[in-house]
């Protein structure tokens, strides 16, 4: 039924009332009318509470507020109309325009909000499936959803209100060249975050670093124009979008593996324990439960330095985790250590050692007693 169809009703009890008491009644019936799609869909929706389909749960939810000021919106613009012809006031002849405005904004508003509940709902049942979810894909999609949704409104909204259509498209293509010169940079940022959600370099929740520049922490969030980074002393670093086409991005996140590199010395008495204490090392990694041997370990004699034998351990761990790592980096160290102990051998540390040719005298030795200090009653020897 049209609104026109509805005030011709009303005109025919016209004789019955005056127009103030029809503007009350469809007053009173748009309040009734939103009371009872209230209690209508809080009904339903603990009904579909029960169900698994995320999407009815989604609509449901996203339908309230919207539906409620729809209902407004029809009433008011009901009660203008005939408010308009009971009057006649010029006002009131924007009375159409405007409900079709706002009807289409009240559907844009309803869309929007279906699909970010419908995006919440599906990422929270896949991980209640144990499902592993792209978050930072799902949150691609539904910017570019909402995106499209938005233009989509606002062209209705003009075709509504009168305006062509090809010609907004037209003069926006040449508008668009004025706007993107002027707007350079929040574009190339906009293009950096589409780049971000193609290539998918990294993902919320990711620790990522540059080594170009100052950059590392966890992704927070990935925007249209900033991606938020926490900082490992938990500050939010803000990098605009179009930075990460510029610089080299590092993903430790994504790592297969951990990788222990260290290199210790023992002394030179211990030359002839050497050997076995390397081939002990090579045994213990070999045995090691949370060492990768998939991957390559090497132990091996590597250098004569300045105060010690040096030989380094290269081997990976199988566990990523910063803290798990750690621990197992001491456990193969604390059991490296115990295995030089075991030979009888020390760990070296810096020393120096100074050669006194035989038959040099320090000044002030006394030559009787060369290791003893002179008292002062004898001449100092030289």
């Amino acid at each position: 039924m049209e609104l026109s169809d509805l005030t011709a009703w009303l005109d025919v009890f016209r004789g019955k009332g005056s127009w103030i008491t029809q503007v009350f009644l469809v007053v009173l019936g748009t309040l009734l009318a939103s009371y009872v799609q209230r209690r209508l869909r809080l009904r339903l929706q603990r009904r579909l509470e029960r169900t698994r389909t995320p999407w009815d749960d989604a609509v449901v939810e996203a339908i309230g507020p919207p539906l409620t000021w729809l209902i407004w919106v029809v009433g008011i613009a009901f009660a203008a109309t005939i408010v308009h012809r009971a009057t006649g006031a010029a006002i009131f002849e924007a009375v159409g325009p405007v409900r079709d405005v706002a009807v289409v904004a009240i559907t844009v508003w309803f869309l929007l909000r279906l699909i970010q509940r419908a995006e919440r709902n599906l990422v929270a049942a896949a991980e209640a499936r144990g499902e592993g979810i792209d978050r930072t894909t799902a949150d691609a999609i539904g910017k570019l959803l909402k995106a499209s949704v938005i233009i989509t409104g606002a062209l209705v909204a003009l075709q509504t209100l009168g305006y062509s259509v090809s010609g907004v498209l037209a003069f926006g293509g040449i508008g668009g060249l004025a706007v993107g010169f002027a707007a350079k940079d929040l574009l190339a940022n906009f293009f950096g975050g589409l780049m971000i959600y193609l290539d998918r370099p990294f993902a919320v929740g990711d620790w990522i670093r540059s080594p170009d520049r100052d950059i590392e922490g966890v992704v927070e969030r990935i925007g249209w124009r900033l991606t938020t980074i926490r900082t490992f002393d938990k500050r939010p670093l803000y990098v605009p979008n179009a930075t990460f086409t510029q610089i080299a991005v590092e993903n430790p996140s994504r790592m297969t593996n951990r990788r222990i590199y260290e290199t210790i010395g023992i002394r030179y008495d211990d030359v002839d324990r050497l050997e076995a204490i390397l081939e002990d090392v090579r045994r213990m990694l070999a045995e090691h439960p949370e060492i990768d041997h998939d991957r390559i370990t090497m132990v091996y004699f590597n250098a004569f330095g300045p105060s010690s034998l040096d030989f380094f351990v290269y081997t990976f761990t199988k566990t990523t985790k910063w803290a798990e790592y750690h621990r197992v980096k001491e456990d193969v160290l604390l059991r490296i250590s115990r295995i030089i102990a075991a030979h009888g051998a020390e760990i070296a540390y810096p020393t120096t050692t100074v050669h006194v040719p035989e038959g040099l005298r320090i000044h002030g030795m006394s030559p009787a007693e060369p290791g003893r200090p002179n008292d002062g009653e004898g001449p100092a020897q030289e």
